[in-house]
């Protein structure tokens, strides 16, 4: 008899979130903390969305997004979760980048950025300053006409170096272009250049799994394998969910699944006013990416100056259109030394990730996508071998994730890796205004995508749902 994920489940919570993403499970960790009766629904059977990981035989553990965040994950890491969560997040110092323009090794943040700008690329400090100072006083509510490609423009005319060097990380980390509103560039990178980037010391597994106690301590129900079908609403607005064929109340829904699968299937068009209907369907989705996971032969290891993350691309230039492509000629490798998991057997592996297309994958026949796939992890190997000599002697397993495997896992619309594009917060922000108790949480509109984003969005959610459900209730600081 198949296992009912659903056993005991109440007939009614005051809020149910769907997805357990790191927005979903921050939402629903403040709101039970705060008293609330809440269940939490992943249709997977592991928590984290894309903040996951995998195993593989040997020891060997894979994570699938832990390259890195900004300094703030300690805070609010401390502030929304525990002390023993933030305790465990620690400064990565050897960020490289080698490239046809330039090579070299950063702290990645404004004190290094500086030293380098003015002494390796000859740019006046004066400017540097006034881009950095730019950069960190920009807010949501600033102009959107200036595109980050302008803003580069405006501080180093002409300078295609100074771009590679302080764009290609970003769009790495969110999928920011040129071509994108520059406060969806400036927000973000002036979160890492504070104090450079940083990661959880001892994995995604032993994260979510401190997340999930956490969540237990706070009265959350958390269930895995459900899957929600339907948002149920009623002349008053949100009035419960279909998952796994069953029918469940709730006063308030917190979705942190993709945007567009929210509005337009889980709820309904019919819902919706036409004007917002019409802002919702023109939400652009992100790109997705390919990932290539390598895992190291038990005894062989890696010197910590190789980097731990290396951007490394044979391009000329920097182009927001090559890193997309299909034939990669960027990649970025993130290395994860025994340090990243010390409580477990010595392990090194290593990450590559790529930005990519979801119409490059999404029409191979089952031959055609398992070439594709193969081709692109013997490529990775040929990239990698410049910065780890004799690579495929060491590797003992090495296996490539595409567009296809984040949409199967994920269920994100094409697969898109950092949601949706910068409309698409606007129309998140919009949707308790078009049904009562209704609530987005996730990453939209680039500002809200990475782990940090992804925290601080369920934060400012869960305020709002707190206050509806309990308005005489003090409300959530997100500071």
């Amino acid at each position: 008899m198949p296992k009912d994920f659903l056993a005991g489940v109440l007939p009614e919570y005051d809020v149910v979130v769907i997805g357990s993403g790191l927005a979903g499970m921050t939402s629903a960790n403040i709101l039970g903390r705060a008293g609330h009766r809440v269940l939490l629904l992943e249709q997977h059977y592991k928590l984290g969305g894309l903040a996951t990981w995998f195993k593989r035989p040997g020891s060997h553990t894979f994570d699938i997004s832990l390259h890195g965040f900004p300094f703030g994950m300690i805070k609010s890491c401390r502030r929304y979760w525990n002390d023993e969560i933030a305790s465990n997040i620690v400064q990565l110092k050897n960020i490289r980048f080698d490239n046809p323009m330039f090579s070299l090794t950063t702290t990645f943040n404004r004190e290094d950025f500086t030293k380098l700008l003015t002494s390796q690329f000859g740019v006046q400090a004066e400017s540097v300053n006034q881009f950095f100072d730019a950069a960190r006083g920009m807010n949501f509510y600033d102009d959107q006409s200036m595109t980050t490609g302008q803003l580069f423009e405006k501080f180093f005319p002409g300078r295609e170096d100074v771009v590679r060097l302080l764009m290609e990380p970003i769009t790495y980390a969110n999928g920011s272009t040129l071509e994108d509103p520059a406060i969806t560039y400036g927000i973000v990178f002036s979160n890492f250049m504070a104090k450079g980037v940083f990661i959880y010391e001892g994995g995604t597994d032993d994260l979510v799994g401190k997340m999930q106690a956490e969540l237990t301590k706070n009265g959350v129900d958390t269930r895995i394998r459900c899957d929600v079908s339907k948002i149920l609403v009623g002349p008053n607005g949100v009035k419960g969910v279909v998952v796994n064929g069953r029918e469940i109340k709730c006063r308030a829904v917190v979705s942190n699944s993709n945007l567009r699968s929210t509005i337009l299937d889980m709820v309904g068009p019919e819902h919706f006013d036409p004007q917002f209907l019409s802002d919702a369907q023109a939400v652009r989705l992100n790109n997705s990416s390919t990932q290539v996971y390598m895992a190291l032969k038990p005894g062989v290891t890696i010197p910590e100056s190789t980097g731990d993350l290396l951007f490394c691309s044979t391009a000329p230039l920097f182009r927001t259109n090559l890193l997309l492509d299909r034939k990669i000629t960027s990649r970025t490798f993130s290395f994860y030394y025994p340090r990243t998991r010390p409580t477990g057997k010595e392990r090194f592996a290593i990450v590559s990730s790529t930005n990519a297309n979801w119409r490059d994958w999404s029409n191979l026949n089952e031959q055609e996508y398992a070439e594709s796939k193969k081709d692109l992890v013997e490529t990775t190997l040929d990239a990698l071998e410049q910065y780890v000599p004799n690579c495929r002697e060491k590797i003992e397993h090495a296996e490539a994730a595409t567009p296809q495997t984040f949409h199967h896992y994920t269920k994100h619309q094409l697969g898109a890796s950092f949601g949706t594009k910068f409309e698409g917060l606007a129309v998140s922000r919009g949707l308790p205004q078009q049904i009562k108790g209704l609530y987005h949480a996730g990453s939209v509109g680039i500002i809200m995508s990475g782990w940090l984003g992804a925290i601080n969005y369920g934060v400012i959610v869960s305020n709002e749902v707190d206050q509806m459900l309990c308005k005489s209730a003090p409300a959530i600081s997100v500071d």
